[in-house]
């Protein structure tokens, strides 16, 4: 049963060491990503999951690892609890590994990738198989909102933009994927897993942080 998630953003300026120079500007996003997590280990899960996009569907049961060398940083992030050979994590699982290494978290961890286009009623579904891997089940969802909020932002301006991402904190379930793909939204997939696994399990969802500093919408989030 799901007893806990957090919903945090995936970008890799989130890394300091890759924001370089522009990593104070991420502080606040990094304090709550850290605070949603801190929540989703206090709640005592006997297995985490972390669940982000990836190009295809795959699973990561006996730990994993992803870098982040792409930036021009030597910098390596694996899942706690685990091996780090196999396959490389996604990008997106990449930042939710390094989020688990500065939490310090030691706890069994699976990792999930999904396809930014996968259907939603199959990450619902996906979402409720997960809850059910053991009797106390924690998520760490990454996903990005729109990335259409601003003139500079990579989808450029989409005055549609910052709708979604104000409905995304009260409706995960009803998410159109393909508005959703129109403004880029990435973390489509990843909420709609955490809506199926969140069903019938009475969480309560409370905002940390919302807000578009690079015209991409970030979120973070934790339900307990």
């Amino acid at each position: 049963m799901l007893v806990a998630a957090a919903v945090c953003p995936c970008p890799p300026l989130l890394v300091p060491e890759v924001a370089a120079g522009a990593s104070a500007e991420l502080d606040p996003l990094r304090a709550a990503c850290d605070e949603a997590l801190g929540a989703v280990l206090a709640a005592g899960p006997d297995l985490l999951v972390v669940v982000g996009t990836g190009p295809e569907a795959e699973v990561w049961t006996e730990g994993g690892a992803g870098s982040f060398h792409r930036y021009g940083v030597p910098l390596v992030a694996a899942l706690p609890g685990g091996r780090a050979e196999g396959p490389e994590l996604s990008p997106a699982l990449t930042v939710g590994a390094w989020l688990l290494g500065r939490a310090g978290a030691t706890l069994p961890t699976h990792a999930c990738a999904v396809p930014a286009d996968a259907p939603a009623d199959r990450m619902l579904g996906l979402g409720q198989g997960l809850a059910g891997l053991a009797d106390r089940v924690g998520l760490l969802v990454m996903g990005d909102g729109s990335a259409c909020r601003s003139l500079k932002a990579p989808g450029y301006l989409d005055e549609r933009a910052e709708g979604y991402d104000a409905a995304l904190a009260r409706a995960r379930q009803a998410l159109d994927p393909g508005l959703a793909a129109e403004l880029k939204a990435e973390g489509r997939a990843p909420w709609q897993v955490l809506a199926g696994a969140a069903e019938g399990a009475g969480l309560t969802a409370r905002l940390g942080y919302q807000d578009a500093p690079y015209g991409v919408g970030y979120l973070v989030a934790s339900w307990s």
